[in-house]
């Protein structure tokens, strides 16, 4: 447990673009709040208008911090294993009493949980900032429904849920990136889209189908589908009274997520290209 908390600590110190990169997007965030430009006219009638715009800038938050997310994590991915080979310093840690099959464990764990972790918590301090900054400039017109102690903790739970449930259901697709990664010995990027293409491109020409591409379609996009319900549904599910706004406690859909196939299979592709990238570890230190 203490070599796999060195790892990580190591991964946090050799790559602060981690929580480099979520700090400068909460600065700018904040900095737009506090001398930005904000009109709100729709906003000024009913008090439940004012309720679901702060359900949106929690929504706005999530996303802003979300899309960085996924890009940064993926480049982490590809990169980790590469970068140990192309700088030798792969070398050194082979000379620690350390596992291969630590090291890549270490670099998934932060590159699925660890990461969006950091994000989520900045993304939770500039939320609460930006609402302050907000309720202080425009209170006339939000008062203090910014602050509802509910809407705080919906995001805490739907973060919290998205982050475990996009661990598994990218886990192939990290699994993927982390072989490339370890294989490579330039180009990573290249190496990475290149098989993908080429099959698609093989089925559409030889076969007249896309299947693959609908596959790979799915799993890129498709983890808030299989692990929410859907918004429509849901919408009208937890339609209230006249002047609420829907909660999100029953937007989570763990159930039909970890009954899916599509979760159960994708872990297990990503399972055997991560043991795949542990061997490559384990027996290549050239670049």
């Amino acid at each position: 447990m203490n070599d796999f908390v060195w790892l990580v600590r190591r991964e946090f110190w050799e790559n602060k673009a981690i929580w480099i990169i979520p700090a400068c997007i909460g600065a700018l965030l904040l900095v737009a709040a506090l001398f930005g430009r904000i009109e709100v006219p729709m906003l000024s009638a009913a008090e439940h208008q004012s309720t679901t715009a702060g359900v949106l800038l929690l929504v706005a938050v999530g996303v802003v911090f979300w899309v960085p997310m996924g890009i940064y994590s993926s480049w982490y991915l590809l990169d980790c294993l590469y970068a140990d080979r192309k700088d030798r310093s792969v070398l050194f840690w082979k000379s620690l009493p350390i596992s291969d099959r630590a090291t890549v464990l270490c670099k998934l764990f932060v590159g699925v949980i660890a990461v969006p972790a950091v994000y989520f918590l900045v993304a939770d301090l500039s939320a609460l900032l930006v609402a302050g900054a907000v309720s202080v400039r425009e209170r006339a017109v939000f008062g203090d429904v910014l602050w509802r102690p509910e809407l705080w903790l919906q995001q805490q739970v739907i973060w919290l849920y998205l982050i475990a449930t996009s661990a598994l259901w990218y886990l192939p697709v990290a699994g993927w990136l982390m072989l490339v990664s370890a294989w490579a010995k330039r180009a990573v990027i290249l190496q990475a889209v290149l098989p993908p293409l080429a099959i698609i491109l093989a089925e559409r020409l030889f076969l007249g189908t896309h299947a693959f591409g609908g596959l790979l379609r799915d799993r890129l996009f498709g983890g808030g589908y299989v692990s929410l319900h859907h918004p429509i549904h849901w919408s009208l599910s937890q339609a209230g009274p006249a002047g609420t706004t829907p909660g999100v406690w029953n937007l989570p859909d763990p159930q039909g997520f970890l009954l899916s196939p599509q979760v159960w299979i994708g872990a297990l592709v990503g399972a055997v290209f991560i043991a795949g990238a542990v061997q490559l570890r384990m027996r290549r230190a050239d670049t």
